[in-house]
């Protein structure tokens, strides 16, 4: 479905209003893991249902882990560490997170387990993680490239103790790691290799420790041992998806709020919000928050300076390449922008009416629809994408423009 956005600038009467998001994509994953993990049964609460959750759900049902969903509730019957069936076959689909931690918790058990994955998925990297899962003495059978989806995984009968992973494509490598380490015989030593944002690492390491895992800061890595015990696990709404009402207070002057959203979150997106409150263009990097790089170029046009988002090479390969979807759709809106290999230069202009192209990208559909609440005629083509991470995102863009607008039959 195509999506025509509502144009409220200046029809706003107070400007105030709240709204509800679903919750954290990046939690709901990792507590899913960690519960699967857990000895006992555990009950998550908050948590987000986008196809990604749901797909990593249906990936630990199918691996023999007993899960009962009730409202926005799951109970998860953990394995204690080890699964009960040997033999599988998990469907990740494009769940990027499902794609990495899955290996990994993989490579501890002595079973053989067969991972399949979207088309998108198979141009997503993988390699660095695989490369550690190997030497920590897993094994893999590729049914297309080497060191990609799909494959057939073997995990280690006794793993090593001590390994290294390369972070330079994503920190989930580390991550993977870090989650599934306590599945070891013994206390597993990660050494990290290259350089990325660690605030989703630190993110992993909390939820980790509050349901009882022993993980400790080394010089060049982590040290991580002990055993997850089940417990009742609140998770936070989603800032990544918070983000762009927020944006939209930035170039609107409203005062759009979202329930439940925590000052002290540990969600690395809150570096975004925090920027927005006096930034007004210039150079940002934008590694340690690079979910939001979409948003921050869909409102760049309004901002007084130019702005300049830089250090995100790494989302040309996320689920789409994202620099070369903003270059595109800012330029099909008439908006001057520079591409650069680690990102983008964006000139103060005024949006002209455009079709928005997401490429299969949930965050292309929303970051530009925030664009639209200013400008005339702009068009999201493939809307249903953002049910990726927020199905009802559209839904709940039109509840806010009723409540906040005078008049927006124009």
């Amino acid at each position: 479905m195509n999506y025509k956005v509502k144009n409220i600038y200046g029809k706003t009467r107070g400007g105030k209003t709240a709204v509800s998001v679903p919750g954290s994509k990046s939690i709901t994953a990792r507590a899913l893991l960690i519960a699967a993990s857990a000895d006992g049964e555990s009950t998550l609460h908050g948590v987000q249902f986008s196809d990604d959750c749901k797909t990593f759900l249906q990936c630990l049902t199918d691996l023999g882990i007993e899960c009962e969903v009730f409202g926005n509730s799951v109970k998860i019957k953990g394995c204690g560490g080890k699964l009960k069936k040997d033999v599988a076959e998990i469907f990740v689909g494009s769940a990027g997170t499902a794609a990495r931690f899955l290996p990994a918790f993989l490579a501890f058990q002595r079973g053989s387990y067969s991972l399949t994955c979207s088309e998108q998925m198979k141009n997503r990297p993988v390699s660095s993680l695989i490369n550690t899962l190997k030497k920590l003495g897993a094994k893999f059978t590729f049914l297309r490239e080497q060191n990609s989806y799909p494959f057939i995984i073997e995990g280690a009968f006794s793993p090593e103790n001590e390994v290294s992973v390369n972070i330079d494509e994503s920190s989930q490598f580390l991550s993977a790691l870090l989650i599934s380490g306590i599945c070891a015989n013994a206390p597993l030593t990660i050494k990290t290799e290259g350089s990325h944002s660690l605030g989703y690492v630190d993110m992993t390491v909390e939820i980790m420790r509050s349901f009882g895992a022993e993980v400790e800061k080394t010089e060049d890595g982590y040290r991580v041992c002990g055993a997850y015990t089940a417990r009742a696990y609140e998770i936070e709404p989603d800032v990544s998806a918070a983000c762009y009402f927020y944006a939209a207070n930035k170039i609107l002057g409203t005062d759009i709020t979202v329930n439940g959203l925590m000052p002290d979150s540990l969600q690395g997106d809150m570096n975004f919000i925090k920027l927005l409150k006096n930034f007004d263009g210039g150079k940002v990097d934008m590694s340690g928050f690079s979910d939001q790089a979409l948003t921050l170029a869909a409102i760049a046009p309004y901002l007084k300076n130019p702005t300049e988002i830089c250090n995100v090479v790494h989302i040309r390969r996320q689920e789409c390449d994202r620099i070369g979807a903003i270059v595109k759709n800012l330029t099909a809106m008439g908006v001057r922008v520079e591409e650069f290999a680690d990102g983008v230069k964006i000139y103060p202009s005024a949006p002209k009416p455009a079709k928005i192209c997401t490429f299969g990208d949930h965050r292309v559909a929303m970051s530009f629809a925030v664009t639209g609440l200013r400008a005339d005629g702009i068009e999201i083509e493939n809307a249903e994408v953002c049910s990726k991470t927020f199905k009802d995102f559209f839904t709940v863009l039109d509840g806010v423009c009723t409540r906040l607008c005078k008049d927006c039959s124009n």
